[in-house]
């Protein structure tokens, strides 16, 4: 009986990373701030920025705190609004709270997407900022988006954490907005167990993500841009901002960026395996009466490592034994909105208070399915679960017709 694929384990550390991890351990150097200039995470800074043609790149934590310091920023005022999807990562809504702002939900459709119709109606004078979050790498609109808010004067964030390597009309995705922000958590392109990174163009707001991130004292001198020295835009924005701001202290140690900086020259070969192998797997699923992936938009090309698909004229209970039936053919299925205390059901953000109903969001998590894909697996392992998902759906509905007859 052939074994079902692993698709559990994250992206394999570079054997490169291994030397120089040993090197830090031996030293016991793996605060960002100790060494006197080119410490691993101001390498990995000016490396990333360069590979995404930003002019400036600030290391943190998480990608939460990312979009946390993003939000910080840009100095809103306390309680400004702040547009998200409805469908993301509780730690969107999260990010926002935290920075004491609200988030304002917006519907999303059958193809995981901004609803624009709903996006315009609540792009409201009193809204402060617009976070975009390309959830599991699906990109929204932004010709409209960044048109809208471009002549509403609100500045969009870009929650790029699974779009690392995705293109929107040729543009990486993560630069169109004022700021983007990705992660580096395991079961993304670039893997660190933990940590995430954010960019921008705009000195200012780089200067005061930078000292908020942590830079106590001068330790910003530390930081690199891609050509080496700080520019003098830059220098400018941290004495203007020196002593003027508080200190969250989300530093990513040198010890994740070690990891990550051998990932970098990774990522080409690991984005063109991961679109190949997710449409693959839609082209065999979408043969299905009962399982449809919805296309990317024409601006868009992909950068998947994972696959979401929606079910098709099924009820509840059909959708539940469709997992049943998946899960004992060796594939696991979440789907977002029938999992107890699932984290991207916008209902189970309690701490953001009521919402309304947002009904396009609500009817396409019911049936929309979420499935691990990692770019390391080959074609005998994309069969294998494309194969296993068509007969669970099969299984499921000749039973409703036997049922019927």
């Amino acid at each position: 009986m052939t074994l079902a694929p692993n698709v559990y384990d994250a992206e394999p550390i570079p054997d490169a990373a291994r030397a120089e991890i040993d090197r830090m351990l031996a030293s016991g150097d793996l605060f960002r701030y100790t060494a006197p200039e080119d410490a691993p995470v101001a390498l990995l800074e000016a490396e990333f920025a360069e590979m995404m043609g930003a002019k400036y790149a600030l290391a943190v934590a998480s990608c939460s705190a990312a979009l946390f310091l993003s939000l910080k920023a840009l100095d809103l005022p306390r309680d400004a609004k702040v547009l998200i999807p409805a469908f993301t990562f509780a730690a969107v809504p999260s990010a926002v709270v935290h920075a004491d702002c609200q988030p304002v939900l917006v519907d999303v459709g059958d193809n995981y997407r901004v609803d624009m119709e709903d996006f315009a109606t609540k792009l409201t004078k009193d809204v402060g900022a617009v976070i975009i979050s390309h959830m599991r790498g699906h990109t929204s609109d932004m010709d409209a988006i960044m048109d809208l808010c471009t002549k509403a004067g609100v500045p969009v964030i870009e929650d790029a954490a699974h779009s690392l390597g995705t293109l929107w009309n040729g543009q990486k995705i993560g630069t169109i907005g004022k700021i983007g922000c990705f992660s580096f958590q395991s079961y993304k392109m670039l893997n660190a167990g933990e940590g995430g990174i954010m960019i921008t163009n705009d000195a200012d707001l780089a200067a005061r993500a930078v000292i908020m991130s942590g830079a106590y004292e001068h330790n910003w001198k530390k930081h690199k841009t891609p050509h080496g020295e700080n520019s003098s835009d830059l220098a400018d924005a941290f004495a203007r901002w020196q002593n003027k701001l508080p200190l969250y202290n989300t530093r990513l140690s040198n010890l994740s960026a070690a990891v990550i900086r051998p990932q970098l020259a990774e990522l080409e070969r690991r984005v063109t395996d991961g679109l190949k192998n997710h449409d693959y797997v839609a082209d065999k699923l979408n043969q299905s009466s009962w399982i449809d992936v919805p296309p990317p938009l024409a601006p868009e090309t992909r950068a998947p490592d994972s696959i979401q698909f929606n079910l098709v004229g099924m009820s509840d209970e059909q959708t539940r034994a469709f997992q049943d039936s998946a899960k004992t053919r060796g594939v696991s299925v979440q789907v977002f909105g029938m999992s107890t205390d699932n984290a991207r059901a916008f209902w189970n953000w309690e701490f953001i208070g009521e919402q309304g109903p947002l009904p396009r969001t609500r009817d396409m998590l019911a049936r929309a399915c979420d499935t691990r894909l990692p770019v390391r697996l080959q074609k005998p392992e994309l069969d294998f679960i494309a194969d296993a998902l068509v007969a669970a759906a099969a299984d499921v509905m000749e039973r409703k017709a036997e049922t019927a007859a």
